[in-house]
């Protein structure tokens, strides 16, 4: 079947992953078991796999050790080496989960020191990706929850979530702020747990023209809901500004799995509803958060990154091989048990 123009091409999608990507492979449970690997050899990396943008959290490209005089000299440095891997920046987010004074969370804090260090590293972010020549900041409220529900006003926490928001979009009139929701871990409840509940805040601020989310898969999964309805929602409200796009064997921690590779038919519906939507084509870019698994050797623990993006290239494929008005017979008859062969199959190959 020709090509839908509508449809997302394979030149419309550009890739990004994060340092953390490539890691060590030390768990809570485990010390490392590889060798760190220096930023550069990172980038070579990431190049030579095809990949366009780099993800940063705001120590990732400016270390808590470097003071405020070195910051700016620091962040352009960064930015010099992705220029010469031929790279780009495509958020930063602020770590707001490692400081003493985030682990009860910083924005939604009884402790207005805290809630004042959370605005603090925000603007920081804000001032590096400034200088890293990117405008999207992504949030992920890590500790803004409980680990009881009667430690804090959870009506007065929303608030303060929402003023954070407000404050960087005073802050900066440039910026995107991309939420990333996920219900669970490191707390036990998180306030927002959805796309849902954090766009509903978007409406709320005070430029919801530049409020969206990035949708991630293992979080969707770890809610127990569907990645591609998450993300259809998000494209529904116009607001899906990025994803991060890994695999997750059911309800438990957060495993950062290759794409596709617990659940290939789940992978197929998400790039599905990426493709027949057209993401990429306004600037959308696939972020891949996955890691390699502690079993590998330094000289193997890049191919996660290289598997997952193969995967979604090749699901790419599928999405436009298929036989769409087939499809669209299958759904008219109601002949589900036939439209579930029929996905089957060609995703068989047969």
């Amino acid at each position: 079947m020709p090509d839908n123009p509508s449809f997302s091409q394979v030149s419309d999608f550009k890739f990004s992953v994060g340092p953390w990507n490539l890691h060590p492979g030390a768990d809570p449970f485990g010390p490392p078991v590889r060798r760190e690997r220096k930023f550069a050899e990172k980038l070579k990396i990431y190049k030579d796999l095809g990949f366009d943008y780099v993800q940063f959290h705001d120590d990732d490209a400016v270390p808590d050790s470097v003071s405020t005089a070195e910051r700016v000299r620091t962040a352009k440095r960064v930015k010099r080496m992705l220029d010469d891997h031929g790279l780009q920046a495509e958020f930063v987010a602020p770590r707001l989960w490692e400081h003493p004074l985030t682990v009860d969370g910083p924005i939604t804090s009884n402790n207005p020191k805290a809630r004042q260090y959370a605005l603090d590293r925000g603007k920081r972010a804000v001032d590096v990706a400034r200088l890293l020549e990117t405008n999207r900041i992504v949030l992920w409220p890590a500790r803004e929850g409980t680990y009881i529900r009667e430690s804090k006003d959870a009506v007065q926490s929303f608030q303060y979530m929402l003023e954070f928001v407000n404050a960087l979009l005073d802050y900066d009139s440039n910026i995107r702020i991309l939420g990333e929701m996920k219900p669970n871990e490191p707390m036990d409840l998180m306030y927002m747990p959805s796309t849902g509940h954090f766009l509903s805040l978007c409406y709320k601020t005070k430029d919801p023209s530049r409020v969206g989310v990035l949708v991630e898969s293992a979080h969707c999964i770890l809610l127990g809901i569907d990645p591609s309805d998450e993300m259809a929602f998000a494209i529904w409200h116009g607001k899906l500004w990025g994803v991060h796009l890994n695999d997750q064997d059911g309800l438990k921690y957060d495993q950062d799995k290759a794409f596709g590779s617990v659940n290939l038919r789940r992978a197929f519906n998400t790039v599905d509803v990426l493709v027949r939507h057209g993401y990429g084509k306004n600037g959308e870019v696939v972020g891949l958060d996955v890691k390699a698994m502690r079993t590998q050797p330094f000289e193997k623990s890049y191919l996660h990154l290289k598997h997952s993006k193969d995967i979604f290239l090749a699901l790419v494929e599928v999405c436009h091989r298929i036989d769409r008005q087939e499809w669209q017979a299958y759904r008219e008859a109601q002949d589900y048990e036939g439209l579930e062969m029929f996905i089957v199959r060609n995703l068989m190959g047969l």
